[in-house]
């Protein structure tokens, strides 16, 4: 509470079970298309070179973020760097025990998240890996001590050696690679559980990183292929557009699923700019490479400042999808607050949901009563969160 006041929201949030059922076909959707070879062969048009080659790992903690709509639920991203699942595990079961009470039950989702997790890295190690073990884990991101969700670092570190790891927690600036290994203060590293932000691993900090993974001598997940496939902005233009999803083979039940969930998307160049700008208020404009809520904005508020960095190139377009609304009282008073969901998946199968719950135009982690919350999955009704 005195470090981080605003991580763990004040509230749950309660969904019915057939909006996540739906959110669900969402997911099944995205995968089946990123199967399929004419779209990767799409998207990693657009990647830099590193992106170019699988080395097997499919990506640990994805996440599908979403807005929900009275028309169902709107997908505005997905995320390869997806944080908060280990935070959000624990905060399941605290807020469970508050709602609900002591129960036979308690503790079992941050046991089961923990579980998956230990599956998860043993799985992202054998696509790459034909023989041996994985034993050390390495989470990486830029001078961890100082990130944000440090918490969530220390904390995945104390669950998977309870699962018979041994992690590190390191900057990149820490790794050495030699003698055909990856080394972090002389100790070997299997796996790397990649959080940094530089998806290409192109900072000079990285070198060591990026010299050890183009070799294979480490197994990095998620990497610059898995981000190339998924998390690319760009990605969402082929996604939101029926016609190029019909011209890959895309089954029409995945199109149709796609069409109702994928806000329209488009690269901003200097041939739309003009008509971009006169429907701007009705637009959200993000980075391609981008990641959170970095340099992205909200047409509404949209300056000819900021619009001239965007026409400056690497942003997308994307229609503007309102987010839901979950009221709480705050000191006393009823105040609503916006509200995001997001899936952790492996493999397109859903490990956890979890929201964040905030006010002003992006997630921030800065909103009295708001930060991550728990998804309590509520009855057979549809409706909005609540």
């Amino acid at each position: 509470m005195k470090t981080h006041p605003h991580l763990f929201a004040a509230s749950p949030v309660f969904m019915a079970a057939p909006t996540l059922a739906d959110m669900k076909r969402v997911v099944d959707a995205v995968e089946a298309v990123v199967r399929i070879p004419g779209y990767q062969e799409v998207v990693l048009g657009w990647a830099p070179p590193i992106a170019m080659k699988d080395f097997g790992p499919a990506g640990a903690l994805m996440g599908y973020d979403f807005h929900w709509t009275e028309s169902g639920p709107i997908l505005i991203e997905v995320n390869t760097n997806a944080g908060g699942a280990f935070l959000n595990a624990v905060l399941a079961d605290a807020q469970r025990a508050c709602c609900v009470g002591p129960s036979p039950s308690a503790g079992d989702v941050q046991s089961r998240f923990t579980t998956a997790a230990a599956t998860m890295f043993r799985r992202e190690w054998r696509r790459q890996r034909t023989a041996g073990t994985l034993r050390t884990i390495a989470i990486i991101d830029e001078d961890p001590q100082a990130q944000h969700l440090l918490p969530e670092f220390l904390l995945a570190q104390a669950q998977l050696e309870q699962q018979g790891f041994d992690v590190v927690v390191a900057d990149p600036g820490e790794l050495i690679a030699d003698a055909g290994r990856l080394w972090v203060s002389g100790k070997e590293i299997d796996l790397v559980y990649n959080r940094l932000v530089d998806f290409a691993l192109e900072q000079p900090a990285n070198t060591a990183l990026r010299k050890a993974y183009l070799h294979g001598e480490v197994v990095v997940t998620p990497n610059p292929h898995v981000h190339a496939l998924f998390a690319d902005k760009r990605n969402l233009i082929v996604l939101s557009d029926a016609n190029a999803l019909r011209e890959l083979g895309t089954p029409e039940d995945d199109i149709r699923m796609l069409q109702a969930s994928v806000p329209r998307t488009v690269a901003v160049t200097p041939a739309n700019a003009e008509t971009l700008w006169a429907d701007r208020r009705n637009q959200f404009f993000k980075p391609a490479r981008g990641y959170g809520s970095k340099a992205t904005y909200s047409g509404a508020k949209l300056t000819r400042r900021v619009w001239s960095e965007i026409l400056a190139g690497g942003y997308v377009a994307q229609a503007f999808a309102p987010p839901g609304r979950r009221r709480i009282y705050r000191d006393g008073a009823l105040v609503e607050l916006k509200v995001d969901v997001r899936l952790y998946t492996y493999e397109g199968e859903v490990l956890l949901v979890a929201a964040r719950l905030y006010q002003g135009q992006t997630t921030n982690m800065r909103t009295a009563g708001g930060g991550f919350a728990p998804v309590f999955e509520m009855g057979d009704q549809p409706g909005n969160p609540t």
